[in-house]
């Protein structure tokens, strides 16, 4: 296998990795709460964050306080954020819906750059904002209630309906939060490497979410064993071991063509949620995740023409996604 090959495969495997965290933080949702989750999961991925830099002999950055400030901003919006909206969000969406969503992020991303610095809006990037838009509509919102528009649902009906567009507005939600951290990433002045970025997120995530997971008071909650190996399996694939994966993968080929594999997060969530959690996979969802991939080509499409004429800071989940994601 050469170097190619062996980075999109790297590269495919932290995004498949990215998907299963869907269906995990379905486990995660029903017996933790979700800061207290978001804590223990970075109280283990950041000692294994420091001892990889320890290992690789790399140091601390040297931040000033804007850049400071920004980085904590990012741990709040992408580590923090991210992880507690999509286990609150999975108490009431289905793995299947969430997993359709939470592939948007290239889109959703992008079009947070136009809006908020100012990036031009061109065809490509119009196209995947639309055909993500489509993808999540076709997904989230019933066919009862476009059939039935201005007639009350029935009791039953409505109520998972409400819990259902509540749980996916949660998972789009994450989204956006993964959104901005890619935007403050871009606004950082000093070179922060991944790794550097990775420990710094862990660590600071750690300390954002530990407060307000004293007030849940995990100690008063019976254990449960499964939601915690959910929580440990989160830290150990898909935040370290999904770090290493993409970076090495991505050290191997260009940032378009590691941006393509982003389309296995959406696509492996719809396998993992029929395989292990059961759900019957309607054809909406089909629909909804192949608008959701077209998004995702036309995305890359737009990155791969910028790469011609600048350095790839295409981040994990954070596809979007990292490591923290």
């Amino acid at each position: 296998m050469n170097s190619r090959h062996t980075g999109y495969l790297f590269c495919g495997l932290a995004m498949i990795g990215v998907g299963s965290t869907v269906v995990v933080s379905r486990e995660i949702a029903a017996g933790l709460a979700p800061f207290s989750a978001t804590a223990l999961r970075f109280a283990i991925a950041f000692p294994l964050f420091v001892a990889i830099m320890r290992l690789r002999g790399v140091r601390w950055p040297r931040l000033g306080l804007r850049d400071a400030m920004l980085v904590v901003a990012q741990a709040g919006a992408g580590s923090v954020g991210y992880t507690v909206l999509l286990i609150s969000g999975m108490r009431l969406a289905s793995a299947a819906d969430a997993g359709v969503i939470a592939g948007t992020l290239p889109a959703v991303s992008a079009l947070v750059a136009v809006i908020a610095l100012g990036e031009r809006m061109n065809a490509a990037l119009a196209g995947a904002v639309a055909l993500a838009t489509v993808g999540v509509l076709v997904c989230t919102v019933p066919l009862s209630a476009l059939s039935a528009a201005g007639a009350s649902w029935m009791a039953s009906g409505s109520a998972r309906a409400a819990g259902s567009l509540a749980g996916n507005a949660l998972v789009f939600a994450a989204v956006v939060c993964e959104a901005l951290f890619i935007l403050i990433n871009r606004k950082l002045r000093a070179t922060v490497t991944p790794l550097q970025l990775s420990a710094l997120m862990s660590g600071i995530g750690f300390c954002v979410a530990i407060v307000p997971a004293l007030f849940e008071a995990p100690w008063r909650a019976a254990f449960d064993a499964p939601a915690v190996m959910g929580v440990v399996y989160y830290a150990l694939v898909p935040t370290v071991a999904g770090f290493m994966l993409w970076y090495a993968g991505s050290a191997r080929v260009t940032g378009g063509e590691a941006s393509v594999t982003t389309a296995l997060v959406p696509v492996s969530s719809l396998v993992f949620a029929a395989l292990l959690l059961h759900e019957t996979i309607r054809p909406a969802q089909l629909a909804g995740m192949a608008c959701v991939l077209g998004a995702i080509l036309l995305a890359t499409i737009r990155r791969a023409r910028k790469c011609r004429t600048a350095p790839s800071d295409t981040p994990l989940h954070a596809a979007s996604r990292e490591v923290h994601d």
